[in-house]
């Protein structure tokens, strides 16, 4: 019982010392708060002071330093403002002139399109009477024939003299278009009434059917038209023809079209002794010929301009031998003139010399004999062409 009584003893007094330090502290730390109070605020007033005073210098300085960059960007944009203002400024006056650029473009555009109107109609409205002239026999014929004119001019043949147009042939009623002339009387007749009804109406329809059925037609038509030359007696020994006949296609198209469609209807026309002639061919042909006749022609005179030349050749021998002569005459004179300037002329100034020299060694005054020779010295250099004969005539005279 007495060991609890001191343990309680014990735990009383421990608790009040416990108070009694817990009541000593706490005045203790209100002291001590009071004095870190003041000793903390004191601190913060010169922390806060020395803080300002530093902030304000970093934000002078930095004030200073940001107005500085701030009118180097200001120039800078300043700067930018101002190409781009002398940019925008060319680019106005870009816009400006390809403004008026394009409505001068969209003018004359206009005026190309309304132009092209115009030719498109004139043309559709050519076109339209070509189509309904073409549809006509006569009026077809008359076209092939323009162009075979064309073409004949244009390879340089002359009617009645290259050829003939529209005769009748002797031995037969035909009568070809054209019928040209080749050498040893020999002939080729053409033919340039071609159909193309079909043609324009293959080209004119619109299904696929008829198309086809047109094209058909239209190489019908065009075998039909090698057999009516085959017969019509354009190919005619009895005539002095050659073997074949041409059949003329006036018109490039047509005959690509002729080609494409139905290959073998040119080598059928070869067999049947007709050539089938399109424009560009039909040239070709044409110059084909005027380079045989002229071949010929220069063949069968051949012998007569080496007759000439033979002439020309014994000519040109006497020419050369009358020249010959002439030349060596010509030597002779040369010769002869060149003695009569230097020998005879010093033979003849001889006694004259002596003349003067008997003058001077007897005192005798001859005047007249010194002008005479003087006379005879200068007749004798500029009288070239006269005879010693007549020099010495003259001497004697004055002596």
């Amino acid at each position: 019982m007495e060991y609890i009584a001191y343990i309680a003893i014990f735990v009383v007094g421990v608790i009040l010392g416990a108070v009694i330090v817990f009541l000593i502290n706490r005045f203790h730390r209100k002291d001590m708060e009071k004095s870190f109070s003041s000793l903390s605020f004191d601190a913060l007033r010169k922390n806060s002071d020395e803080f300002l005073k530093l902030a304000h210098e970093t934000l002078s300085k930095q004030t200073q330093t940001g107005v500085g960059e701030l009118e180097g960007k200001k120039k800078l944009i300043d700067q930018t403002l101002e190409a781009i203002k002398g940019d925008l400024q060319k680019v106005e006056k870009l816009v400006t002139e390809f403004d008026g650029e394009r409505k001068k473009a969209f003018g004359e555009v206009s005026t190309q399109l309304r132009l092209t109107a115009e030719q498109t109609g004139k043309l559709q409205e050519t076109t339209g009477k070509l189509q309904a002239a073409l549809g006509n026999t006569k009026v077809r014929g008359q076209w092939g024939e323009r162009m075979a004119e064309d073409i004949l001019q244009l390879v340089g043949f002359v009617e009645n003299v290259n050829y003939t147009k529209q005769k009748t042939q002797e031995t037969a009623r035909t009568r070809p278009d054209y019928t040209f002339v080749l050498p040893q009387n020999l002939k080729v007749n053409m033919d340039v009434k071609f159909p193309l009804d079909n043609y324009l109406n293959y080209l004119n329809a619109e299904a696929e059917t008829d198309r086809e059925s047109y094209k058909q037609k239209f190489i019908a038509d065009t075998r039909n038209r090698i057999k009516e030359v085959k017969t019509r007696d354009y190919i005619n020994p009895e005539e002095n023809t050659v073997d074949y006949a041409l059949m003329f296609i006036p018109n490039e198209q047509v005959f690509c079209f002729i080609n494409e469609n139905c290959g073998s209807i040119v080598d059928d026309a070869l067999k049947d002794k007709v050539v089938l002639c399109s424009p560009v061919t039909l040239f070709a042909v044409l110059c084909v010929m005027r380079q045989a006749v002229q071949i010929f022609t220069l063949e069968r005179t051949a012998a007569d301009i080496l007759s000439l030349l033979g002439a020309f050749n014994k000519q040109w021998d006497m020419f050369k031998t009358s020249m010959d002569k002439m030349g060596k005459r010509i030597e002779e004179a040369h010769k002869e003139f060149n003695s009569l300037v230097t020998t005879r002329t010093n033979q003849l100034e001889r006694p004259l010399r002596k003349i003067e020299d008997l003058k001077l060694s007897k005192g005798i005054e001859l005047p007249a004999l010194s002008d005479s020779a003087e006379l005879v010295s200068l007749e004798t250099t500029e009288g070239e062409g006269e005879s010693p004969a007549n020099n010495a005539q003259q001497t004697n005279r004055l002596i």
